[in-house]
């Protein structure tokens, strides 16, 4: 079976204690209106863990200079963005870094998927990260219907997020083995005591089982 890799999103007040469960990425929120919002210099993560910039509708420009400014390795698009943003934003970036960004692109999905709206994103984005829709903009706490993922038309490997909790190992190691392209998921208010402060001990107990 092949691994899982794991994200811990919405980091604000613990982060030095996350980052010892070494996670594969820990998620940073550059919007505003996210009560997990990061402001201020960032603490010091390990460069195997891999540095996730959460934006919504932001510029090219602001993305750019947040990408710069906290050495991001992955850019995260939580918005409205179009495949010809994403393109003009890869561009950008390509000619500013030498170092390989990745550009994830976030599907929100309520009770239906509409593949046709993913697929002219295949060129522009290097991995898709679907996400339950709430009145929010992550962080709901919800899950959608995984079983909508049984008729992905794509290859793209996909991040795996929206309310997951313990209770959720299961069928994560069911999809894992099948032939869905599954790279990780994505864990944030189910493991939290408040907004961006995480539940250490229920975080661990999930990054080991998973990992089991």
């Amino acid at each position: 079976m092949k691994k899982i890799g794991i994200k811990v999103c919405g980091m604000k007040s613990n982060c030095d204690q996350v980052v010892s469960l070494a996670p594969d990425y820990v998620g940073f929120i550059f919007y505003g209106k996210s009560p997990r919002y990061w402001e201020g210099e960032l603490p010091e993560i390990p460069q195997h863990i891999g540095r996730v910039g959460v934006f919504v509708n932001a510029t090219v420009t602001t993305i750019k200079d947040i990408t710069m400014r906290y050495g991001l390795a992955v850019i995260q698009l939580h918005g409205d963005e179009t495949p010809e943003f994403c393109k003009a934003l890869r561009n950008e970036i390509l000619q500013h870094y030498e170092q390989k960004i990745e550009l994830w692109k976030v599907f929100a999905i309520k009770n239906t998927i509409h593949w046709e709206d993913i697929l002219p994103y295949e060129k522009v984005a290097d991995k898709y990260l679907f996400d339950t829709k709430g009145d929010s903009r992550g962080g709901n706490g919800e899950t959608f219907d995984w079983s909508l993922l049984k008729t992905y038309p794509s290859e793209k490997p996909f991040i795996l997020s929206g309310g997951i909790g313990q209770e959720h190992l299961k069928l994560i190691r069911e999809i894992n083995s099948s032939k869905l392209p599954l790279y990780a998921v994505d864990v944030n208010s189910r493991f939290e005591h408040a907004p961006g402060r995480k539940n250490i001990a229920t975080l661990k107990k999930f990054i080991d089982e998973l990992s089991y």
